[in-house]
């Protein structure tokens, strides 16, 4: 791959892993799987590796995860809940456990003796307790692992969390996860359909929907429980381990799974990943993997966090799910900029605790490869998701004499019934009409969805409501509704009708690079509309640029240049950009260009241990004073910051005549 085809590849990934997480974290209703998912994070964590210069403040492997609802209100965590990496095999988890103990060679400390915690991966919701002298206080799901939201009127319904604490410390904070048992959860749909109620899915989706209803009288009557799994925030008291944190825990009347094990070496942590992965459809609740944890609380505080995981902890997955059944048909949908995107249409098969009715088939190249057939008995993937995949043909398949033909796209576009075409150089059959209301849907959905103008209440269901209804053509079209519109429709009173129309209006001071990444451009992501915001700070620096200096912008290269130069000087698009100027919306970027601040133009270099920071801590707060943080010293180095154990570059440092800061001085120059 050419570098900007490696930059490009990088955008995409990041967008879509902030719609999947999106979709999971805060709507619990994923699209893809969890190994999908992790796939396409993992594609990204290795690109950047490889890049370190790509790596921007937004992508998912600098985050935590995704964004909470706002119907409930909002709990900032004093200490993250972070998420964790994942290792699917025995190779993968010793690798861990080296780069653990590399790192720490680095900071000084050889031959570390590890203990291990591994804790069952309980596959529910997780939750944060506080306890103010022994006395629950509040409750916050674990929301984007920064901020939650408040659900303690729910979580008090729940008997197996603690409301008082006996010999408590002033401040405790206790996580764990919040589960439906299988048992429980059977009953409960058995109980909705007699009463004629739809039913969840799975128990998570049960768990989580559970836990965020607004009448605590709705979560009492529904079974759930929690598994405590550590301790956040603590006021006087200390561990000197996570093990004796949840020996403390079990001591003070919080559940804490009985076969939580502590560890002494790789052999026996791979023993009991394995034994866990064994003895899975024997228990009474779902898990999805095991939780290993560096027990030594001073070793996990110099391994650090790295981008959205603690170096310390990981978690073992399990293999995913799959089953047989039948390929019934294929069908498909129309993309954003009218790509043709296949799906599968199944017999009705139970995968992993859940009905699967359909499933994804990428593209029809994708279709193509794996040969796939109406009529052909298909392997389909699940694991832990809602959408599964369609890995393959199953077994023997390919050998039934009365297989059917090949599929293949439709002529006519399925939403409009315009001719199809196939672009030389394209993947996807399009539907070539700009006005396909299928292709027009899919626009006004991603326009007002998170990432771009983040409009609250606004969603897939009310944007066809909208087209449906005559009200909405184009985006620009959500800027002239009205509350007396919106209550001629069904599900819309007074209150739910203002409110939208308030959430649209406030979405026109959303930053510009939002703006471009929300009209639908080809090529362009989030990071990217961002860029090209930050570069030409105007929509009409950036309407009159060649797409040579669109080529300057980072990130985007010539052929990306030249395209979004050409959709820029489309009619219809600059029809678009002037009707969303024309009511208001935001097209120019406000506050100073990028690199200012106190340290614009500073190069620094870190080495040793800091005693407070982190070394990615101390590289993001010079990053946002406007530095640059380097890997090696060199005479244009204008700091270096010192720590225990500082190695040759502080010898380098001296010898060169380059200042040196320890972490006082740091924080001085960041003051």
């Amino acid at each position: 791959m050419t570098t900007a085809d490696v930059q490009q590849r990088a955008a995409e990934l990041r967008e879509q892993l902030h719609h999947h997480g999106y979709r999971y974290y805060v709507l619990d209703d994923p699209e893809i799987g969890d190994d999908d998912y992790d796939a396409l994070l993992d594609e990204l964590r290795a690109i950047e590796a490889a890049n370190p210069g790509l790596v921007t403040p937004d992508s998912p492997t600098q985050r935590v995860g995704g964004e909470p609802v706002s119907s409930l209100p909002k709990v900032r965590h004093e200490i993250p809940m972070l998420s964790l990496a994942n290792a699917r095999t025995e190779e993968e988890l010793r690798a861990w456990i080296a780069r653990m103990r590399a790192h720490l060679a680095r900071e000084g400390i050889e031959e570390p003796r590890f203990q291990f915690v591994a804790e069952p991966k309980i596959d529910g919701l997780a939750i944060s307790l506080r306890y103010e002298d022994g006395v629950f206080v509040q409750g916050a799901t674990r929301g984007n692992g920064e901020i939650g939201e408040d659900v303690t009127h729910n979580l008090r319904t729940i008997p197996t969390i603690p409301l008082k604490v006996d010999d408590a410390p002033p401040v405790l904070e206790v996580r764990g996860e919040i589960y439906m048992s299988l048992k429980d959860f059977a009953g409960l749909n058995e109980r909705r359909a007699q009463a004629g109620l739809s039913t969840f899915m799975n128990p998570r989706n049960a768990a989580a929907g559970t836990i965020r209803q607004l009448d605590p009288r709705l979560a009492k009557d529904r079974p759930l429980s929690m598994w405590c799994y550590g301790i956040g925030r603590v006021d006087g008291i200390t561990f000197a381990g996570h093990w004796e944190a949840l020996e403390w825990l079990r001591e003070h009347a919080f559940r804490v799974n009985a076969d939580v094990k502590l560890l002494d070496t790789e052999d026996e942590v791979v023993e009991q990943c394995l034994a866990w992965q064994e003895r899975r459809g024997n228990l009474d609740f779902e898990i999805d993997g095991v939780v290993v944890k560096v027990s030594d609380l001073e070793l996990q505080r110099r391994l650090g966090v790295v981008g959205r995981d603690p170096r310390w902890a990981i978690a073992w997955k399990f293999p995913p799910t799959t089953k047989v059944t039948t390929l019934q048909d294929i069908m498909w949908n129309v993309g954003k900029f009218g790509d043709l995107h296949p799906f599968a249409v199944l017999e009705p098969v139970h995968v992993g605790g859940v009905t699967v009715k359909l499933a994804t088939l990428h593209n029809e190249e994708d279709l193509a490869r794996k040969d796939l057939r109406i009529g052909d008995e298909v392997i389909v993937l699940r694991a832990g998701d809602v959408i599964p995949q369609v890995l393959s043909p199953a077994p023997h398949a390919v050998e039934r004499p009365d297989r059917g033909d090949p599929p293949r796209p439709p002529a006519r576009c399925p939403s409009c019934n315009t001719p199809t075409v196939k672009p030389a150089d394209s993947v996807f059959t399009m539907c070539p009409n700009r006005v396909c209301p299928g292709r027009q849907w899919q626009l006004l959905k991603h326009f007002v969805s998170r990432g771009a103008m983040d409009i609250d209440g606004l969603g897939e269901k009310q944007v066809a409501q909208l087209q449906q209804a005559g009200l909405v053509r184009t985006a620009a079209d959500l800027y002239r509704l009205t509350a007396e519109q919106l209550m001629q429709l069904e599900r819309y009173g007074e209150v739910s009708a203002a409110r939208t129309v308030q959430n649209i209006a406030d979405s026109k001071q959303q930053p510009f690079g939002r703006l471009l990444f929300a009209i639908g451009l080809e090529e362009v992501g989030f990071v990217t509309g961002r860029n090209l915001a930050q570069r030409f700070r105007s929509i009409d620096a950036l309407l009159a640029a060649s797409a040579e200096e669109i080529e300057r912008t980072p990130g985007v290269g010539p052929k990306m240049a030249q395209r979004i130069c050409e959709q820029l000087a489309d009619d219809q698009m600059r029809a678009l950009i002037e009707d969303l100027r024309a009511v208001g919306v935001s097209m120019t970027l406000e506050g100073p260009p990028p690199g200012e601040g106190p340290l614009a133009g500073k190069t620094f270099v870190l080495t040793g241990t800091l005693p407070e920071l982190t070394r990615e801590e101390a590289t993001e707060r010079i990053e946002a004073a406007g530095g640059k943080v380097a890997s090696g010293v060199s005479k244009k180095t204008d700091y270096v910051v010192a720590g225990a154990s500082p190695g040759s570059k502080l010898e380098k440092a001296e010898r060169l005549s380059v200042p040196v800061l320890d972490e006082p001085g740091l924080l001085a120059l960041l003051a």
